[in-house]
């Protein structure tokens, strides 16, 4: 048996942050931004609303996509970088808020957070189904007065079941997953301090690098090649490591998700956002070969290669 997509669900808060307004705060322009980052507008989590629940939302809404119950599900992983609290796990409040009665815990691997819960889940659940959320709230651990950071991050979360499948050739073909931990102060949050660092122009260097070595990785390991590939979904760090990657790849921008534009990056929860869109806009077909690369902060990356299973 697979190990396919069953169900996919997002959830973001309604407040937007547009460029225009952060011109109005920070020297930078709307022009500026979209340039050198693809980005328009991004959405910030009200009071009332955190991690666990756009995790929630967005779990309830993939459970029910994929036609379950909350008791049908095995496992829960809730990637994030913006947990809720210290402890417990952000997982358990979301388990408890879904009904769930099964084994579920946190994965901190930043913006590749949401591959290496699929891989996990494949692991630790290979005949029932599991469900596997990025959800961050990144606006809040964004220095306000920071140009080069405000102007990335936003809220949000995505969820997908993975399911057993009768088909052996769907779902789950193959991953690699890696870290850097050398070059970790390359993006982070140093202890005692509460808002990112980042050195963005490293980080790009790197992040095109290490999708492309990654990418070409999970392709071999699953016998197939970048020509082969009908939808790359990328991690949503930034438009232009995006087409770097593209063009590195030979894959073109008709095969590459590409919602950042509207969401900014989103850390764990970009992938998932990026691929239930994909899905909802038909841009999927059963035995599409799909491509799901991230990198961010540790320095992770992860890759997997998927091939779809239609639903009707």
């Amino acid at each position: 048996m697979g190990l396919a997509v069953a169900g996919l669900g997002t959830a973001v808060p309604e407040e937007r942050l547009t460029n225009a307004d952060l011109e109005a705060v920070l020297d930078t322009s709307d022009d500026w931004i979209v340039e050198r980052t693809g980005i328009r507008e991004r959405r910030v989590a009200a009071p009332g609303e955190d991690a666990a629940t756009l995790a929630v939302a967005a779990g309830a809404a993939a459970i029910k996509d994929a036609g379950l119950t909350p008791a049908d599900i095995d496992l829960l992983v809730v990637a994030t970088c913006t947990p809720v609290q210290a402890m417990p796990a952000t997982a358990a409040l979301v388990q408890d808020a879904l009904g769930l009665s099964c084994g579920a815990f946190d994965l901190a691997a930043a913006c590749s957070g949401f591959v290496y819960g699929l891989v996990a889940a494949a692991g630790m659940a290979p005949d029932r189904p599991a469900l596997v959320i990025g959800a961050e709230t990144l606006t809040r651990i964004t220095d306000p007065d920071d140009r080069g950071t405000r102007i990335l991050f936003g809220d949000g979360a995505g969820a997908a079941v993975l399911a057993p499948s009768p088909l052996a050739d769907r779902g789950l073909l193959s991953w690699d997953l890696g870290c850097d931990g050398s070059v970790a102060s390359l993006l982070e949050i140093p202890a005692g301090r509460r808002f990112i660092e980042m050195e963005g122009r490293e980080v790009f260097r790197r992040a095109v690098r290490i999708v492309v070595e990654s990418a070409a990785v999970a392709l071999e390991r699953a016998g197939l090649t970048a020509a082969e590939v009908d939808l790359f979904v990328p991690h949503q760090a930034n438009v232009r490591i995006i087409e770097a990657c593209g063009t590195r790849m030979g894959i073109g921008a008709e095969r590459t998700a590409v919602n950042l534009d509207r969401y900014g990056n989103t850390s764990a929860a970009s992938i998932p956002i990026a691929l239930a869109e994909a899905a909802e806009e038909g841009r999927l077909n059963d035995g599409d070969i799909v491509l799901l690369s991230g990198f961010g902060a540790g320095m992770t990356w992860a890759s997997a290669v998927l091939r779809w299973e239609g639903r009707s």
